[in-house]
C-alpha cells in the first residue's frame, strides 16, 4: 500500500512542468504584454481653440500621434501621425463640445483626409456627448485631416442678442431768416408806338393823275397828249390798243367778201339751171 502511494506522487510530480518550464513561460508572456503595449494603445492629447483646451480621447493600432492642432479658420482638426504598420488604425473620441459636424441641427458626416486623399472609415459610436471615428491609415501615412463645421458647443455658448437702441433725431437749430428791404424796382415807361396809316399807293395809267387817292383825267394836255419832263406829248398807242381795232376791219373785210363770193356762186348756179331748162 505504501509502495502504491508513494509511486502515485511521483507520477503527480512529474506531470507538473518544471521551473524552467515555468520561467520561459513567464518571460514569453511578459514579451506579449510589451509588444501588445507598443502597437495597441490609449491615450489622451490635449487641443486649444480660442483660449479654451480640451482632452481628445483616441486609440491607435500600428500608429504613433506626434501632435495634435486645431485650425480653428478651416474647423478642422490635424494630426500628425507614425504610421509602422499596414495597415494601422486610429480611433478618435470627439467630444460634442469640442469638435462637431452639424447641419441644419442635424448630425452630418465628417471630411477626413490622409496625406490629402480620402481614406476608408467608419463612425462606430454615436452619443449625445460624443462621436467616435476609426480610420484605416495605409503604412507611411504622415498627416490626417479631420474636417467638420464646429468647434466649441453652440448650446454653451449663447449668443446674446444685441439690442439696437433706436438713434435720436437731433434737430438742427433753425436760423433765423433775416429780410432783406425789398429793393424798389424802377420801372422804365415803354413808349407807345403810334400807328402809321399808310395809304395804298394808287397808280394811274397814261393820262391820268393822282388826286385825292383817285385817278383822273390830267387835263393839263390836250386830248390825245401827256406830261412828260413838263412837256406835253403824243401819248404812245400799245400794241395792246391797236389789236383790237385791226382785229375788227379785218372781221368787216372778211364779211362783206363772203356775200360776195356767195353772190356769185349763187349767180353761176342760177345760169346753170337756166341753160339746163332750155335744153
Amino acid at each position: 500500500m505504501r509502495s502504491q502511494g508513494m509511486s502515485a506522487q511521483s507520477d503527480r510530480l512529474g506531470r507538473m512542468p518544471s521551473l524552467g518550464s515555468l520561467a520561459k513561460i513567464s518571460v514569453g508572456l511578459i514579451l506579449i504584454a510589451i509588444v501588445s503595449s507598443a502597437f495597441v494603445y490609449a491615450e489622451t492629447s490635449t487641443v486649444e481653440v480660442n483660449g479654451v483646451s480640451y482632452d481628445v480621447d483616441y486609440t491607435g493600432t500600428e500608429v504613433t500621434v506626434s501632435s495634435m492642432t486645431a485650425d480653428a479658420d478651416f474647423v478642422s482638426l490635424i494630426i500628425e501621425v507614425d504610421v509602422t504598420g499596414s495597415p494601422g488604425t486610429l480611433e478618435i473620441t470627439l467630444d460634442r463640445n469640442f469638435f462637431d459636424s452639424v447641419y441644419q441641427g442635424e448630425d452630418d458626416d465628417f471630411i477626413v483626409l490622409v496625406d490629402g486623399d480620402e481614406p476608408e472609415y467608419s463612425e462606430t459610436n454615436t452619443t449625445d456627448q460624443s462621436r467616435t471615428l476609426s480610420i484605416s491609415l495605409p503604412f507611411g501615412t504622415e498627416e490626417i485631416e479631420i474636417i467638420g463645421s464646429q468647434f466649441g458647443s453652440s448650446e454653451d455658448t449663447p449668443v446674446e442678442e444685441e439690442v439696437i437702441q433706436p438713434e435720436e433725431e437731433v434737430t438742427p437749430p433753425v436760423e433765423e431768416e433775416v429780410i432783406q428791404p425789398e429793393e424798389e424796382e424802377e420801372t422804365i415807361p415803354t413808349p407807345i408806338e403810334k400807328p402809321v396809316d399808310e395809304k395804298p399807293k394808287t397808280e394811274c395809267g397814261p393820262g391820268t393823275i393822282l388826286q385825292d387817292g383817285v385817278c383822273v383825267l390830267d387835263e393839263r394836255c390836250g386830248p390825245g397828249t401827256v406830261l412828260e419832263d413838263g412837256a406835253c406829248v403824243v401819248e404812245p398807242v400799245t400794241e395792246s390798243e391797236v389789236a383790237p381795232q385791226g382785229l375788227g376791219k379785218q372781221l368787216v373785210i372778211g364779211v362783206i367778201a363772203g356775200f360776195i363770193i356767195a353772190g356769185i356762186v349763187g349767180l353761176v348756179l342760177a345760169i346753170m339751171s337756166k341753160a339746163s331748162k332750155s335744153k
